[in-house]
Order: C-alpha cells, then structure tokens, then sequence
C-alpha cells in the first residue's frame, strides 16, 4: 500500500530482484481525515482515531491499528479462519466492556460469519480473513481477539490443545516457566512438540498442534489426562483442580480451553490490561533466558518482530497426531 504515489521512471542499474522494501526511518503519517474526522485505513472507515483505548498509557484506536497492520502477517495465521470471541469496550459504553461473539446487524462487511450449532439450533459466529478484517475489529472497539482451537471449515475438529498455566497469586515468575518446561518436557515424552506464549498477563500457555482427526470429546480427554497426571506426580506443584483453595501456592493446568466453544486469548492479540500487554509467542530458548512477559506491548511487539531472524511459532509447519498409546490412556 503506497500513500500519494508518484511514477517516477523505471530503474536500469538494478535487477528487479535487487530492489527491495526498506523500513521506513520514521512513523507513518496519519492518513488524511474526511470532514467527519474518520479516516480510511487498510481500505476499513475508522471513525475517531484519536479516541483513547488505553486511556492512561495514551494508546488510541489509530495506535491499534497501526500495531496490527505492523504484526498482521505474523497474527494473521494464528487467528484468521478461526471463530472469535471479541472483548469489546466501545465508547458508548464507558470503562465497561463486554464479550462478543456473535455477528450482528451494522458490522464491516470483511468480518464474516460462520454458521454454528449451539444451544440446540445455530449462531452466525464472528471470523476473520486478513488485515482489513483485524482493522474492522479495531472499528469495533474489540482490543482482544480469542479464537477456537478449530478453523471454520472443521469446527468440529481442533487442531491445537492450549494448556493454560494459572499461577496463584505471589508465585514468582521463575516459578511459571520452570512449570512450563516441566509441561514441555512430559509432552515430548508422549512424542508431542510445543509451543509457549505469555497470556498478557502472569501466566502461560503451552499449545500443542495437531493434525484435525479427533473430536472435542477426545481433545478434551488427553488435555485432561496431561492435566491431572502432572498434577498427581507433582502435586506441590501443579492442580486440574479450578477451585480457588486447590490453586494455593501452585499452578492451575487449564485444560478447560479445549471444549467446543471454549477459548483462549490468540497470538498477538493485546489485552485490556493497563499498559496494553500482548500475548507474545516466545521461543523455548527466550523462555529460558528469563525473557519477561511485562515488555511485551502494543508499544514494542512491532519492533521485537522487525528484528527477529525467524518466526518465533513455527506451529503452522508441524504435523503430529495423538499416539496409539496416549488414545488407549483416553479411552477409544
């Protein structure tokens, strides 16, 4: 996308493969309003750019939609064709925000819907395709995006179990990544690979992929059956247990997120947090240096990506299924 350009002639001193996109030195200008003050952004009408999102760290729905447009080609594969779950707080609403994730009436055209069973009849889902749609969202108000671990066209066959690390409080952030090592470690003894990310907020999430073959029921079971076998060989140190007295001074193993219509907080997708924190992926080895989760913002993600040599998920690129041996401990 090129803003007011001007065809200047063709270059003859260099092969057209030598001619490469350069980073811009400076921030972008700010598209030119209309006389309503909206402007038009990835080809979305943004109306009120200057309005606040995070009000008292100066981050406004402009500041958003520049972050995704800067992450879209990293988020983009980890929550496009997926249902979504929107946390929304738009203006009309004040400090209150809310769930969303139905397509109603009035939304951009580039947010689609997807016809779901649920409740005995069907729902229009909310989903996603590209940029334009990550920017439509941004006109929504929507800061975070929670997809399902199933794409739209196998709803009914996941192809990701996430495990939600859930310190209790005053556990040291140590603590939480030896925890997902250990969960690293069990996994690859079951011949799985994993992937972490931070959550935006004090925990992790370990995500596994998977080839679409199972259902829900069965995902739901060999996440469980990960859950409480860490839990009973280190029971100092983990729970599946979701109540509060059982959470004491350990880490609650969610293994709740991989039920049909269950999510978790996607790739890239800030939080409504104070200081706008995102859900970062991480390498293992960046886990291990003691990276920490409270530098990751809408503010320095674009630049953490800028300067990374490789994609820190290479989750699109692995291929597994569920062993025999594991399918005989989850019941066939």
């Amino acid at each position: 996308m090129l803003w007011h350009p001007a065809f200047l002639g063709l270059r003859e001193d260099k092969q057209a493969a030598e001619v490469v996109c350069a980073s811009a030195p400076n921030a972008p200008a700010p598209p030119e309003p209309a006389r309503d003050g909206s402007i038009m952004f990835a080809g979305v009408r943004l109306s009120h750019p200057d309005r606040p999102l995070w009000p008292e760290d100066g981050i406004s729905k402009l500041d958003l939609a520049r972050y995704w447009e800067a992450v879209a080609q990293w988020a983009l594969p980890q929550l496009a064709d997926r249902p979504l779950t929107l946390v929304r707080r738009p203006r009309s609403g004040g400090n209150r925000s809310f769930y969303q994730k139905h397509l109603i009436p009035g939304m951009p055209k580039v947010i689609r819907g997807v016809e779901l069973a649920e409740d005995g009849g069907t729902g229009t889902f909310l989903a996603i395709d590209d940029l334009a749609g990550l920017i439509a969202l941004v006109q929504m108000d929507a800061i975070e995006i929670h997809p399902w671990g199933a794409r739209a066209g196998k709803v009914d066959q996941p192809d990701r179990v996430t495990f939600d690390l859930d310190p209790d409080e005053g556990l040291p952030w140590p603590r939480t990544v030896e925890a997902a090592l250990v969960v690293r470690e069990a996994l690859s003894g079951i011949g799985l690979d994993s992937f972490v990310k931070t959550t935006g907020g004090k925990g992790l999430h370990v995500v596994v992929p998977l080839m679409p073959k199972l259902g829900w029921d069965r995902i739901k079971a060999f996440s469980r059956w990960v859950a409480e076998r860490l839990s009973a060989q280190s029971p100092d140190w983990f729970t599946a247990n979701q109540q509060k007295r059982a959470r004491q001074g350990r880490i609650y193993i969610d293994y709740l997120r991989n039920s049909r219509g269950a999510t978790a907080v996607g790739a890239y997708s800030p939080r409504l947090r104070p200081g706008a924190p995102v859900s970062t992926p991480l390498s293992w080895e960046e886990l291990e240096e003691g990276t920490q989760p409270a530098s990751f913002t809408v503010a320095t993600v674009p630049a953490r990506l800028a300067g990374l040599k490789s994609e820190p998920w290479a989750i699109g690129t692995v291929r597994q299924s569920l062993g025999a041996a594991v399918l005989r401990h989850i019941g066939n």
